[in-house]
């Protein structure tokens, strides 16, 4: 709203074209550059999407381990929720509480990536383990190393960027620089050059 009423108050100001340009410019600039008013539901709905994401391979590692000693899926998924703690711990806690009342696993399972994005592919490979009967160790520590790969691309993205952004102020402190001492000395002598001739 604030980038409309600004974009409104620039081309009432400036008369003609040229305000209702440079209104229309501005609200288009702020509207892109403002970031997001997120409320606090929603970011702390992120950090933990973002926490459940950075525990999901400890946690298949830990899950992997349990299941492959021969533990039940109630006791490995209470035993990771206590060593892992953060936001995996009431999640699995609850898989836990539910397993051991009954639950079938398939729906409790999916209920774990259900409630939580960052959590689907946990989810889908223990449901896939869990009605194929496979022993789900392998599956599991794949899926770990799969999530710890991505998540170093995703770092060596972030580095690449925040190069990229720290050069850009140099460039644009350096570029002034270069136009007044390489380019507008050799531009005067040529335009002195071409009056003397004529």
């Amino acid at each position: 709203m604030f980038p409309l009423l600004l974009g409104v108050v620039i081309a009432a100001s400036v008369p003609g074209a040229v305000g209702l340009l440079t209104g229309v410019l501005a609200t288009v600039a702020l509207h892109r550059c403002l970031p997001l008013v997120r409320t606090r539901r929603a970011e702390r709905a992120a950090r933990e999407q973002t926490l459940l994401l950075a525990q999901l391979p400890l946690t298949a590692d830990l899950l992997a381990a349990c299941l492959g000693s021969s533990a039940s899926p109630a006791q490995a998924a209470e035993a990771v929720a206590r060593t892992i703690g953060g936001p995996m711990e009431a999640r699995l806690t609850a898989v836990s509480a539910e397993l051991a009342l009954g639950a079938p696993p398939v729906s409790c399972w999916e209920r774990l990536g259900e409630d939580c994005p960052a959590l689907a592919p946990l989810a889908r490979c223990l449901v896939r383990t869990t009605v194929s009967g496979a022993p789900p160790a392998a599956p599991l520590a794949g899926l770990a190393v799969a999530q710890r790969a991505a998540a170093g691309r995703a770092a060596h993205a972030r580095v690449r960027r925040a190069g990229v952004l720290a050069t850009a102020p140099l460039g644009l402190c350096f570029l002034p620089a270069f136009v007044l001492i390489g380019i507008v000395p050799v531009v005067v002598g040529l335009a002195s050059s071409f009056a003397h001739k004529i």
